[in-house]
């Protein structure tokens, strides 16, 4: 099992989108992240981190992998229930495609009914929609978290 593998199976499913965040991780979502899609694995492309593979599992399946040599709680998502495979072969591959399709089938679930709605247009206007949405963003994230600091101090200010 490789980084080409987990790209392989992760975008072989519905509506998967990649992107390259923190530097050198690879990170799958469920929907596109500019329609509030959510990931549900990452791979660490140049192996910097200690780690090789993260993903999503419930909190069921959580305490099940933790007894495998091999895997750990995720740095800053364990509270989410994600783990990571410190090397590729703590689980066979087989496992692990398994637990990957496992991972995106919990999180495309949780998707909001926005989310689910626009995964629903033809390919067409969805594409069109997310296009529009990061053009509109500038790079920057849309929503709520975009006011951030900015507007809490806009809001001061009124007062």
């Amino acid at each position: 099992m490789d980084n080409e593998r987990i790209r392989a199976i992760c975008m072989a499913m519905p509506h998967v989108a990649e992107t390259l965040n923190w530097g050198h991780h690879l990170v799958y979502w469920a929907g596109d992240r500019e329609i509030g899609g959510k990931m549900f694995a990452l791979t660490d492309l140049d192996s910097s981190g200690s780690g090789v593979l993260s993903f999503h599992c419930g909190a069921e399946r959580f305490h099940e992998l933790m007894e495998n040599e091999g895997i750990v709680p995720a740095p800053h998502l364990a509270r989410a229930y994600w783990v990571m495979l410190e090397r590729w072969d703590a689980l066979r591959p087989r496992e692990i495609e398994e637990e990957l399709r496992r991972a995106y089938q919990l999180i495309f679930d949780k998707l909001p009914k926005r989310t689910r709605a626009v995964l629903a247009m033809p390919e067409s206007e969805r594409r069109k929609l997310i296009l529009e949405r990061k053009r509109a963003s500038g790079g920057r994230k849309v929503g709520k978290a975009a006011t951030g600091k900015a507007g809490k101090t806009a809001a001061r200010k009124k007062k």
